[in-house]
């Protein structure tokens, strides 16, 4: 596996970077396609772990992980695991105002105590699949709430708070 190919994928909680997976999944595009995900889950479990480290308490969220990563490359449907705490992407190539919107979207969380997976997606072709036209872009719980500019403080924390439903309080 490529030594350089390290992708961040949503494993329960948590964002994982695994080593080969954009690699495997190429190789297994002609081949796996049409198979059950059982079969797909345990070939990317055999492939995978053997480069990574996949304790053994947690194999059943790093296959449906894996599952989920390669319908997604290959454009079927999947079941998108519903996060209970905030997803929050910021999509842009990593220009300035990128870099500053995800800053702000850290020290708001830090803030308001809020529980958070924040992303920040650089890649072109991953940023197209969203369908946004402008960078930076804030994407939270799958949502477009801001495209082209860094909106106000007071307006992502808004945005931060409201789907929470709680205002900061030590909740974990």
């Amino acid at each position: 596996m490529a030594g350089k190919d390290i992708t961040q994928v949503k494993v329960g909680r948590f964002a994982v970077g695994i080593n080969g997976i954009k690699q495997l999944m190429e190789e297994m595009a002609a081949t796996h396609a049409d198979k059950a995900d059982d079969e797909v889950r345990s070939f990317m479990l055999d492939r995978l772990g053997e480069g990574n480290y996949i304790p053994s308490s947690a194999k059943e969220d790093y296959g449906k992980a894996f599952v989920r990563e390669f319908r997604k490359f290959l454009g079927q449907s999947c079941a998108e695991d519903t996060p209970d705490w905030l997803d929050i992407k910021v999509l842009g190539t990593g220009c300035n105002q990128c870099h500053a919107l995800t800053q702000m979207i850290m020290e708001v969380l830090t803030e308001i105590n809020l529980p958070a997976g924040v992303d920040h997606v650089t890649d072109i072709k991953e940023i197209a699949r969203y369908g946004v036209m402008g960078s930076p872009a804030l994407l939270i719980n799958g949502k477009v709430v801001s495209v082209g500019n860094v909106p106000p403080r007071d307006r992502v924390k808004k945005w931060l708070v409201e789907p929470g439903q709680f205002q900061g309080e030590d909740q974990w």
